[in-house]
This record gives C-alpha cells, sequence and structure tokens, in this order.
C-alpha cells in the first residue's frame, strides 16, 4: 500500500509508543516491563504485558513460587525454555518451547511457574487479559496448548503464529487456537522471513509491507521484541524492546524490516472500572478488600 493509499483509506494511528522498563517479579525474576499499573483503560481489556529472556539462570532461576490471582486471566508463551506449571486445582503443565498457557483465575487461582531448566536461555512473554465483572468470580480454569497444536501459517514470506482470535492478515483469514471468549483477544506472533524473495526494499531499514484486519472498536497493540518497524504513515520507527498503542478505528498497516519478530495484540474492550491490587483486579475497591481477606482467611479458592 503506497503512502497516497494509506491516506485515502482507513489506517490506524499510532496513539503512543512505550519502551519496555527494566523490572523483577517473583523470586527476583529479571524481565522487561512493556506496561502495566497506571492509567490501564487505555488499554482495556488488557492489564500487563512482560517479556522475560536471558542466558543467565541467576536472572530467572528463582521463578514465580506459589501465588494468588483473582479477577483476570494471564496468558504465558514460552519461546524457549522449560517451565512448570502447578495450581490448587491440580493441574501440572509443562510449558516449552513454542507452547502456551492459558489460565482464567476467575474467582481465585493459587499457583506457580517454576524454571525446570538450571542453565540456558529462558525466554517468553506473559499477557495480563481483564475479565468481565459478570466473569470475575466463576470458577478458575487452565488450559495448555502444545506449540504443535497452534495453528501456524505461512502468508507472503511471513511465518505466523495464531495463539487467538480472528483476523486477518493482507486478506488472508487467520484462525487462532484461542477463541470464544468475552474480550475477543487477537494474539498474533509474527516472523517476517530475511530470505523470502518477496521482500522489497521500502527503505534502508524496511523490507515486508503488510496489512492486518482487526475489527473497529477493539484496541490494537504492536510489541516488536526483534527488528523494527513503521506503521501507518508515520515515519516513528519503532524499535525491539518497544510497544504502540494504535487508534481504535481501521486496519494495522505496518513496514517492517526483514529480520522483524513482533506480537499483534487486539480485543474488544470491557469498559468497567479497574481497580488492581497486586495479583487481584476487580471492579471496586471493596471488592479488592474481601480478595485480600479471602486470601488472608484461606478462602481465596473456595470463594
Amino acid at each position: 500500500m503506497t503512502e497516497a493509499n494509506m491516506n485515502n483509506a482507513k489506517v490506524r494511528k499510532i496513539e503512543e509508543v512505550l519502551v519496555a522498563q527494566s523490572a523483577s517479579d517473583g523470586d527476583g525474576v529479571r524481565l522487561k516491563r512493556v506496561f502495566g499499573g497506571g492509567n490501564l483503560a487505555r488499554f482495556d481489556p488488557f492489564l500487563m504485558l512482560d517479556e522475560f529472556g536471558s542466558n543467565d539462570p541467576g536472572d530467572y532461576i528463582g521463578g514465580f513460587p506459589s501465588h494468588p490471582h483473582r479477577g483476570f486471566e494471564t496468558v504465558t508463551y514460552m519461546l524457549e525454555g522449560h517451565m512448570e506449571h502447578r495450581d490448587h486445582m491440580g493441574n501440572v503443565g509443562q510449558l516449552m518451547a513454542g507452547d502456551v498457557q492459558w489460565m482464567k483465575a476467575g474467582a481465585g487461582v493459587i499457583h506457580s511457574e517454576m524454571p525446570k531448566q538450571e542453565e540456558g536461555r529462558m525466554r517468553g512473554f506473559q499477557l495480563w487479559v481483564n475479565l468481565p465483572a459478570r466473569e470475575k468470580m466463576t470458577p478458575a480454569s487452565y488450559t495448555e496448548l502444545a506449540a504443535a497444536s497452534i495453528p501456524h501459517y505461512e502468508i507472503e514470506g511471513m511465518h505466523v503464529k495464531a495463539i487467538a482470535g480472528e483476523l486477518t492478515l493482507n486478506d488472508h483469514a487467520v484462525t487462532g487456537a484461542i477463541s470464544g471468549l468475552a474480550t475477543e483477544p487477537g494474539y498474533l506472533d509474527i516472523t517476517v522471513d530475511p530470505a523470502d524473495p518477496r521482500s522489497k526494499e521500502l527503505s534502508k531499514e524496511l523490507a515486508k509491507e503488510f496489512s492486518i484486519g482487526v475489527p473497529e472498536g477493539h484496541t490494537a497493540l504492536v510489541y516488536v521484541y526483534e527488528g523494527e518497524l513503521r506503521i501507518g504513515t508515520d515515519a516513528y520507527p519503532i524499535k525491539a524492546g518497544s510497544l504502540a498503542r494504535l487508534g481504535l478505528a481501521g486496519d494495522l498497516v505496518i513496514q517492517a524490516s526483514a529480520n522483524a519478530r513482533l506480537l499483534i495484540i487486539t480485543g474488544k474492550p470491557i469498559g468497567e472500572p479497574i481497580v488492581q491490587r497486586g495479583p487481584f483486579v476487580m471492579n471496586t475497591a471493596e471488592e479488592i478488600h474481601q480478595a485480600i481477606r479471602d486470601y488472608t482467611d484461606g478462602k481465596l479458592v473456595a470463594a
């Protein structure tokens, strides 16, 4: 799509760009926090995105010992390494390269995510997805998706892993492994093949142009974890370790470098109050206080 065509077409514009910040969570796990914390309404229905990745066992060996959640969903996507999930429901999951864990905390879950390796690279992402009020106190559930069960697409020189949702890429339908959720999340991992002969030099840095159809009114986020890209007619380069939040109308048009790897995250805003305290996300302060009381009294997973 030429710049003139983009100006005439309905193309999403960048609202803001965030650079992931160094952080620590769990038992000293070093990671990059892409977003999370204040003013979460602008990411609705998403609450947090972390990228973790290191060759140094000291950065991840402490893992995430047993801890609670209530009121939202967590999505863990492993690129490299081996983590073990255990929860109060008796689930034991082995998350290896390419695997995804989709856990609904609902009314309450207590779980751990611990490394099952003492050396080598550990790399992946964790995304938090809010739940509407009507689902916050429903039973917890756990879904584990092996890498081989997640749909993969080869589209015009791009490798696409469809974790969730129903989107289009260059007018090709892309359907993920997870669907039917209230927030209608879309979650794609896209790798641009540097050897694809159809890639052309759009500029000194960029080689591949493509568009993603996102439902009108849905939040759209693009996180670059390798390479760089531009979005729409904006000349601002989005480099590795940066996230772009887009407007709510139009298609997503991207020009990417030949080595780019990126996450596309979309979802239907809930439009309800968000009150968070640590691992609890509810609609009111009183609901947060109740969650803390339930956990302290040993009633969180029996509520």
